[in-house]
């Protein structure tokens, strides 16, 4: 399909911008409550396997619905990098509707895309990397719209984008937060809207198609066949741009309304960045208020009606790190900043919290998931899963859904917090592997990637997995 038909959705999703808060997937976790969920239909009461990827790529980034498939974005041999789109219906092995990886991709992403109408946008680059690229493509054909290079020490975009009121909102590092235009690019000078963009990308194809075609009828041995890295180079209009130099924000944005709470780490081997969290003007990006955080921002803030909730960790994303490991939730009022309540954690809590019905859902590192009320902090209850979790909860339809490093994924009733079941991967599928992305629940299925870079199955073999009812 060209590349002008895939977007022959921007006038709807241009009056879809104008809303305040991001539309379903636009954010991380497809919700400001950070539920992993929109639909809100609860997954199988018998889980089943529907579909299985086996893969030599590692999942960091949770899945992301767009439409009736799924995204996830792997990290190859030597960090080369993978971007894919699965159908939802499907047999195993499902068939990729696209497939992006070099030569335009240049750096692996950990970043869940926002979904836009038509849109994926998402970031790239690793820790180890210096610069980052922030990405905008058609779903439907994955062919790129705009780019935003973003080169320099310790930049990088790993935490996902939030896409609301046109814009685009997005931490890259050292770059601290910024803010770019969502449907305006420029090239050689001159502003376009992606109507314009997209059809002047469907040209140049055209025009390199036409030209190897030519090269190959003559047999030329240099007659090589175009790839996207080819195509026009827009650059996305930016608004702007604040602590750079100064943060490291390596968590995703959240938004409510006309408020950005942007997450900030401190990194004690460079010893850079600061350890705290922003409330910024999504319009100016001027702050609003600051409040200083006990440990590591890493799952971003969540919010839940006029709270914002922090989770805290000593440690990264780290298997060797995780005895001795702490944590903590910190929840301030959204409007002023100022602390409601604080609970330590025996344990490093690495993903963000979901909230549901007035609960706060967390996982930890001492294999724990516990529920809080919003209100006043105080547990609700407590599950334990025996194994370690980097990954977030997601909730759906009363059930909290929590995948944990030993590929356990743990179903649990959200009022009393007792198990409804248990699904492990390794016996199931045969390739046991960690989950760091957190379960995606969408249309009654599971969807949950495996990461095997560390751990007790190194360099071993992993999975996406579909989990629904036969």
């Amino acid at each position: 399909m060209r590349l002008a038909l895939a977007l022959c959705v921007l006038s709807v999703l241009s009056s879809e911008s104008l809303a305040a808060e991001p539309a379903a997937w636009g954010t991380y976790r497809g919700t400001p409550q950070r539920t992993g969920n929109t639909d809100g239909t609860a997954g199988p009461e018998k889980p089943a396997v529907l579909w299985v990827v086996k893969s030599t790529d590692h999942f960091i980034a949770s899945p992301v619905p767009v439409k009736d498939a799924i995204y996830v974005a792997g990290i190859g041999a030597f960090n080369r990098p993978s971007a894919h789109l699965f159908p939802f219906a499907a047999k195993t092995p499902p068939v990729p509707m696209w497939t992006k990886s070099a030569p335009y991709l240049k750096l692996a992403s950990v970043s869940s895309p926002a979904v836009a109408g038509d849109l994926l946008v998402f970031g790239d680059g690793l820790h180890q990397d210096s610069g980052g690229v922030l990405h905008c493509v058609s779903a439907t054909t994955s062919k790129p719209l705009w780019q935003l290079v973003m080169p320099g020490n310790l930049i990088h975009l790993e935490g996902a984008p939030v896409v609301a009121g046109g814009k685009v909102f997005m931490g890259g590092g050292a770059a601290g937060a910024f803010c770019v235009e969502l449907d305006k690019a420029t090239l050689d000078g001159k502003d376009y809207d992606l109507a314009e963009i997209a059809k002047m990308q469907t040209a140049k194809w055209d025009e390199l198609n036409k030209k190897y075609e030519e090269l190959k009828a003559k047999k030329d041995d240099f007659a090589i066949p175009p790839d996207d890295s080819q195509l026009l180079k827009f650059v996305p209009k930016k608004v702007w741009q604040k602590g750079e130099g100064k943060w490291h924000v390596d968590a995703p944005i959240n938004a409510s309304g006309d408020t950005l709470f942007v997450p900030t780490s401190y990194l004690d081997k460079e010893k850079v960045g600061e350890r705290a969290l922003y409330a910024l003007k999504a319009g100016t990006g001027e702050t609003v208020w600051k409040a200083e955080l006990t440990y590591n921002p890493w799952g971003g803030a969540t919010v839940a009606g006029d709270l914002v909730i922090v989770p805290g960790s000593s440690i990264g994303y780290y298997y060797k790190e995780l005895k001795g490991a702490k944590g903590d939730l910190t929840a301030f009022d959204s409007k002023t900043g100022a602390q409601k309540w604080r609970k330590e954690v025996p344990g490093g809590v690495l993903g963000c919290v979901a909230v549901s019905d007035s609960l706060v859902v967390c996982t930890a590192t001492d294999g724990k998931v516990r529920a809080y009320k919003v209100a006043d902090g105080e547990r609700a209850w407590l599950y334990d899963a025996k194994t370690p979790f980097f990954a977030p909860p997601a909730v759906a339809g009363g059930v909290v859904y929590a995948a944990d490093l030993g590929g356990t994924v743990h179903a649990i009733d959200l009022k009393t917090g007792n198990a409804k079941w248990s699904f492990a991967l390794a016996k199931e599928v045969n390739a046991p592997g960690m989950v760091y992305g957190g379960v995606t629940v969408h249309g009654g299925k599971l969807v949950v990637a495996t990461c095997n870079l560390d751990g007790p199955w190194a360099n071993k073999e992993t999975v996406l997995v579909c989990i629904g009812t036969k």
